[in-house]
């Protein structure tokens, strides 16, 4: 089972969470392309098998949220978890759809961002939080980021609070965005909630959470046992009955993530030689090719992808 499926993820547990339940369920090497923070659900591809080894072509992707930010309030983590650190006074006046309209689009385009404290980059060996749960003050780099694009949802002047949804790039922090947000209303505010529905073309629409996951593997092995009489005391058996069939549907595969890639079919000599990692002279331009084998058939058999390289093919993913 090599591939991709789409997790939605549910508030309240890690990446590393899914990976280990998934892992569990499945009996097969699994990772992921990025962490989701605990407090956000939404889309979350994990990789399966030999898809592990996709990860190196997923993680600059461009995502799109929807957020909820709430203006008056700072927490220390910038999100709904954090302390309250400060609060101030938001001016309802403010709060016009053609004013927040307005304000919005003003984050539209390239641009410096400074990240939060509560994150993950590292500043000599550690993690930005390391250095936050002791107290400690670490100098804040900005990075560039890019805003394609910025939505608003909802807005209530009575509650204080913005929903919206936004396209961007990679490095960009939803949580500084609400900070930055916020200044712009002349007040403070944080990250009331998130939730990732697209990553580059994985969409939450296509996605299963783990419950449905796990729901169709013990139906599936329910009714393989059913359908070809095992023992139910049998649990080798048991755990040996296979769930691809079902999950067929869910399971984006190798073959699939590169449908825009151009294909080269190798005969059993080059294959042979390609497989032992022997690099092929091609005529191709630099890139990720889908490779192919001639079976005894006369089809075409996906064995993997191959990099090509001053017009050098080497392996890459093999099946």
């Amino acid at each position: 089972m090599d591939g991709i499926i789409i997790i939605n993820k549910t508030k309240g547990c890690t990446s590393h969470d899914i990976v280990y339940k998934i892992k569990k369920m499945l009996n097969e090497k699994v990772g992921h392309t990025g962490t989701l923070d605990p407090m956000a659900e939404g889309v979350l591809p994990i990789l399966i098998g030999k898809g592990t080894l996709l990860s190196k072509y997923l993680i600059n992707h461009d995502k799109k949220y929807i957020v909820e930010l709430q203006l008056g309030i700072k927490t220390d983590t910038a999100d709904s978890e954090g302390k309250v650190i400060e609060e101030q006074q938001v001016k309802e006046s403010l709060l016009t759809n053609e004013n927040i309209t307005n304000i919005l689009d003003t984050f539209i385009g390239k641009q410096e961002q400074v990240p939060p404290i509560y994150s993950a980059i590292k500043v000599n060996g550690k993690k930005l939080y390391e250095y936050a749960r002791k107290g400690q003050q670490v100098e804040l780099k900005p990075r560039q980021i890019e805003i394609y694009n910025i939505d608003l949802i909802d807005y209530s002047p009575e509650k204080k609070q913005i929903k919206f949804e936004v396209s961007c790039g990679k490095g960009t922090y939803i949580r500084s965005l609400c900070e930055d947000i916020a200044t712009k209303f002349e007040t403070v505010g944080y990250m009331k909630s998130l939730k990732r529905i697209q990553v580059g073309d994985f969409k939450i629409e296509d996605s299963i959470t783990i419950d449905e996951l796990n729901n169709i593997i013990q139906n599936s092995k329910s009714n393989k046992i059913n359908d070809t009489k095992i023992d139910k005391n049998d649990n080798e058996n048991i755990e040996n009955v296979t769930t691809t069939e079902i999950l067929n549907n869910k399971i984006i595969s190798v073959e699939s993530i590169f449908k825009n890639s151009l294909s080269i079919e190798l005969d059993n000599r080059k294959l042979e030689l390609f497989l032992n990692g022997v690099m092929l002279t091609q005529k191709y331009d630099d890139g990720v090719y889908k490779i192919y084998s001639r079976t005894s058939y006369n089809t075409c058999k996906f064995i993997g992808t191959g990099t090509i390289k001053d017009k050098l093919l080497k392996r890459d993913i093999i099946l």
